[in-house]
């Protein structure tokens, strides 16, 4: 007599929808048919025909594996207490590229005097002048690069000089460095309203450079017919330069406005410091004002709305055995091994707690929530020992309809379960010898392991993890459909998009009050690359995307 569990998989998208899973096996009664059901369901008729359908095969039975170690511990559905009662994102909306504002295309009567064209010679002159600044805008802590965005920030501070209030002009210009060197800054320009258009997240950071392995000049500007070419162009100096042209056309037509125009140009982004950028510029109260109107984080690219990212947990899994010779198997424990098995216990664990949502496929994500290896090493010794350690790097791109606080949890349980059961991870694929539990035969020396151990170390902590929460935009906004509308008019189309890249405290905004939406206009197939380069066209297409942003938003204000 045998008990089987199975979970139904529903999955209308799949070829064969409707799927019995086996879950779970268990014997009341032992005669050799739950060894079969075991391998007929996890290994197929065939194997199950070759290994029982034959006289004498009783005595083996028990060697056959019946399912996955991480099959017990399964339940469906998975358990998410930090999950959000009330969704900060459309739930129900889907990513449309026929999203409009208005029926009618964006009146540029609402800019009085404001050219919608950029003027080219001026905008690649200030981003000469950035570009000249990036050998010390460089940003990675972990190397112990560190930038100094304030010569970014001095040199956007003088293009606006004559247009600010200090010179008798409209915009008001703050500085806000909480670091030595470290700035930020602030630009506004007031409307007659309460209500604001804010573009925030262009950061004057970039990331190292390597200029051996360029074919350029990283640290200078290089102009190849449309082609600029330097780090930073695209993430994120081009943007740095958009905006700082556009604010100087609004210093200079000064048109009336009932919104305020917003823009904080951003430190420590690529670094990811705390207490030195927006995290701060927040917790002053000098973004407050931005919640009365849709923000508009530019520094994405591909010239389209992005509609979402995934959140980024890097992770360390480390195993450690016993170091021995190789050739006594039975009196080691292979860390390599168990790194492999504990791996994938883990994985099948994550994949059926995490599984695909409806919502991914609503906001456009090519994948859904994954757990993955991207490093592995062992600790050093010849060739005939086998490790005493083994671990594996990697990350997690979480779903923004998932919480960072649920995975955390739920990976924490699964190496708990690991370390209490870690005989169950040994597998007949490894071979008979191959143990992660020594018996007590074998002796070991003090200091030494009986049983192996799994430990699991965050590469950082609940705050950093909660800061690159990955974000899905409110599909319904204002906000939204006026960016969708806006790029559709200027480049003759539009196709929003959604990612499993991350960008820092955009979903924490988000759950603030912040509506949140992403835009940006360099390539992503150069995002922090060799040769990194914008284009001038797509850059004038920006300009004219900004423009009718705000057009649209004016007159339903």
């Amino acid at each position: 007599q045998v008990c089987l569990a199975l979970r139904l998989n529903l999955d209308p998208e799949a070829a064969s929808p409707y799927r019995a899973v086996p879950m779970s096996l268990g014997c009341i009664e032992v005669g050799g048919c739950s060894a079969l059901l075991g391998a007929l369901f996890m290994k197929g008729v065939d194997y199950a025909r070759e290994h029982f359908d034959r006289p004498g095969r009783e005595s083996s039975l028990a060697k056959v594996p019946l399912a996955s170690p991480a099959m017990k511990y399964m339940t469906s559905p998975a358990k998410h207490r930090f999950r959000e009662a009330a969704p900060s994102y459309s739930s129900e909306a889907k990513v449309s590229a026929d999203a409009k504002l208005t029926a009618e295309p964006a009146d540029f009567g609402k800019l009085p005097g404001f050219s919608k064209d950029l003027d080219k010679a001026h905008y690649v002159e200030v981003l000469k002048k950035l570009m000249d600044e990036s050998k010390f805008l460089q940003n990675n802590p972990q190397l112990g690069i560190h930038p100094q965005e304030k010569r970014a920030a001095q040199i956007v501070i003088k293009e606006l000089e004559a247009y600010s209030t200090k010179a008798g002009g409209p915009l008001i210009v703050e500085e806000l460095e909480y670091v030595p060197n470290r700035s930020n800054l602030k630009v506004t320009y007031k409307g007659t309203s309460a209500s604001t258009i804010s573009f925030v997240g262009s950061h004057f950071d970039v990331v190292p450079a390597e200029a051996e392995q360029w074919s350029k000049d990283p640290f200078h500007l290089t102009v190849e017919d449309d082609n600029l070419y330097g780090r930073g162009t695209t993430d994120c100096l081009g943007h740095v330069a958009l905006l700082t042209c556009f604010l100087r056309e609004l210093g200079r037509t000064k048109p009336k406005l009932k919104r305020s125009i917003v823009v904080v140009f951003i430190a420590a982004e690529e670094g990811g410091e705390k207490n030195v950028g927006v995290d701060k510029v927040l917790e002053k109260g000098k973004l407050e004002e931005a919640k009365n109107g849709p923000v508009y984080w530019v520094d994405s690219a591909d010239s389209n709305p992005c509609c979402g990212t995934a959140g980024a947990i890097s992770w360390s899994l480390k195993c450690k055995g016993r170091l021995f010779h190789s050739g006594f198997p039975n009196k080691a424990i292979n860390s390599i091994e168990m790194a492999q098995e504990a791996m994938a216990f883990i994985q099948e664990r994550f994949y059926n707690d995490f599984p695909p949502l409806p919502e991914e496929g609503l906001y456009s994500f090519t994948t859904g929530s994954h757990m993955k290896p991207t490093q592995i090493e062992c600790s050093k010794g010849s060739f005939n020992q086998i490790p005493a350690e083994t671990t594996i790097h990697g990350d997690i791109r979480l779903s923004p309809f998932y919480e960072v606080e649920d995975v955390v949890e739920h990976i924490e349980q699964y190496i708990k379960d690991l370390n209490s059961e870690l005989d169950d991870l040994e597998t007949h694929n490894r071979g008979p010898w191959s143990k992660f539990v020594l018996p007590l035969n074998v002796q070991v020396q003090d200091g030494e392991l009986r049983q192996g151990k799994v430990e699991m170390n965050w590469m950082g902590n609940m705050d950093t993890f909660k800061l690159y929460a990955g974000i899905a935009v409110k599909l319904e906004s204002d906000g939204h459909k006026a960016l969708v509308q806006a790029f559709r008019e200027s480049n003759n189309g539009v196709s929003p998009f959604s990612i499993n890249g991350s960008l820092p405290l955009v979903k924490m905004m988000q759950k603030s009050g912040f509506d949140i939406q992403l835009c940006g206009f360099g390539r992503m197939s150069v995002y922090h690359g060799v040769n990194e380069y914008c284009t001038l066209s797509e850059m004038a297409k920006a300009y004219e995307v900004l423009t009718r942003l705000t057009c649209l938003l004016e007159t339903v204000s």
